[in-house]
């Protein structure tokens, strides 16, 4: 069994690699929502499903789903619809992205579902592994689209935002292949799922301090992204005095170090000002306009609320002293999400096999497993990544780590299938 396992590991890894090489930019990893590179690597990792002896298949918005069925039912219960386990991640990726973040998730489970069609095991529920189709929310700035379709939570509204290019959501999915008129028909239905459960690296550093493979997820931050604008007046840098001066971007930096200020005050709150646009632009011109993003993260959603609404609050207090005008828009919003506990409970016995303890870790990061929490139990594994590296081409993961995560997962499916 574990040297299948290593072989599986090791397939692993030369299919990250295979994966790595499909993008959007031939400079740097990028593999965006219905793009070209999109589409190669969903051919790829179809390609895969089916040698695992699923049915594969592309849902209306350009999720992959291999779907491996259960065991025949008795014939006295013919009629009956098996129970369904969903394992999966996202397919996409940021700009200048590492490897592994999502794709781990669904190579990992694409490799369980391998060994038990090696062994011709057949379990007494289906088993679909999905790759989401956006996760990362790059093209349109908003995440999770492909779960959310799955969960029922998306939006019909987002098929008009436009990206950079003036594309519409409903315009580049039906140039994938895709069915915007169909997306709410494709959601699932609850009574039909077991649970779903995602493998992904930790993006952090605690497993590499404890020198651990993986550990149990037990909630995903809820997260608040806001666009604010700051206007001033725009001068001449030379003969316009510091007192007379209407300055978007001084506005705009008082406002950014509150924002660092509130965070390193408050336990467990992550915000961070990751985009800044300064106009017109010239060394000689005095900022007249500011837009930048904000970030803010707490497991807490009380938490996130309070600090939220206390970054406008200063965000208006500070437009009124400099007098200039300042706009506020929320623009992505997720609620903290608690993990299954009984999901949970068999996730951690099943590392516990694999691995001398099971740590616990909050998650900072979104992840699909928030939107699928809406519709079906989640359970969620983190896997050590090197230097807690993430969202960069220095993305790592070893050999090792990934045989555990895939001895883990299988553990965890087995178990399943002795409670049903």
């Amino acid at each position: 069994m574990s040297g299948s396992r290593n072989d599986l590991a090791r397939s692993v890894v030369k299919r990250i690699e295979a994966l790595g090489k499909i993008s959007d930019d031939p400079n740097s990893l990028t593999r965006i929502f219905c793009s070209p590179a999109m589409r190669r690597a969903n051919a790829l990792v179809a390609s895969w499903m089916r040698q695992a002896g699923m049915r594969v298949r592309t849902d209306a918005i350009g999720n992959l789903i291999g779907h491996y069925p259960a065991a025949p039912p008795e014939p006295k219960i013919e009629n009956r619809k098996s129970k369904i386990l969903l394992l999966g991640s996202h397919l996409d990726t940021v700009r200048n992205a590492g490897k592994f973040d999502g794709p781990l998730g669904v190579l990992v489970a694409i490799a369980c579902v391998q060994h038990l069609h090696g062994s011709k095991t057949r379990l007494p529920f289906d088993i679909e592994i999905v790759g989401f189709a956006d996760e990362e929310g790059v093209r349109y700035q908003s995440t999770y689209l492909g779960s959310k379709v799955l969960a029922g939570t998306f939006n019909p509204k987002d098929l008009k935002r436009c990206d950079v290019d003036g594309i519409s959501m409903a315009d580049a999915i039906r140039r994938f292949g895709g069915k915007p008129e169909a997306i709410t028909k494709a959601r699932r239905d609850p009574k039909q799922l077991l649970g779903y459960a995602e493998v992904h690296i930790e993006q952090g550093p605690l497993l590499e301090q404890k020198n651990l493979s993986v550990a149990l997820v037990t909630a995903i931050a809820g997260q608040t992204r806001m666009r604010l604008n700051f206007t001033g007046r725009a001068g001449h840098a030379g003969t316009t005095p510091m007192n007379l001066r209407r300055d978007a971007l001084c506005a705009a930096a008082e406002f950014i170090s509150t924002v660092e200020t509130l965070a390193r005050r408050t336990k467990g709150l992550v915000a961070t000002v990751g985009e800044i646009t300064a106009l017109p632009g010239a060394s000689n011109v005095i900022p007249g306009e500011v837009s930048l993003s904000v970030d803010v993260r707490h497991p807490d959603d009380t938490i996130r609320y309070r600090a939220v609404a206390a970054l406008r609050r200063k965000a208006i207090e500070i437009s009124r002293r400099r007098k200039i005008k300042v706009t506020a828009e929320i623009v992505h919003q997720a609620g903290a999400v608690s993990c299954d506990p009984r999901l949970s409970a068999l996730l951690a016995k099943s590392v516990k096999q694999h691995q001398r303890q099971v740590p616990l870790l909050p998650s900072g990061a979104g992840h699909d497993a928030a939107a699928m929490a809406a519709i079906t139990p989640v359970a969620m594994l983190f896997v050590r990544c090197k230097g807690g590296v993430s969202h960069h081409p220095d993305e790592d993961v070893r050999l090792n780590d990934i045989r555990i995560a895939i001895s883990a997962i299988g553990s965890f499916i087995e178990r399943i299938a002795a409670e049903i």
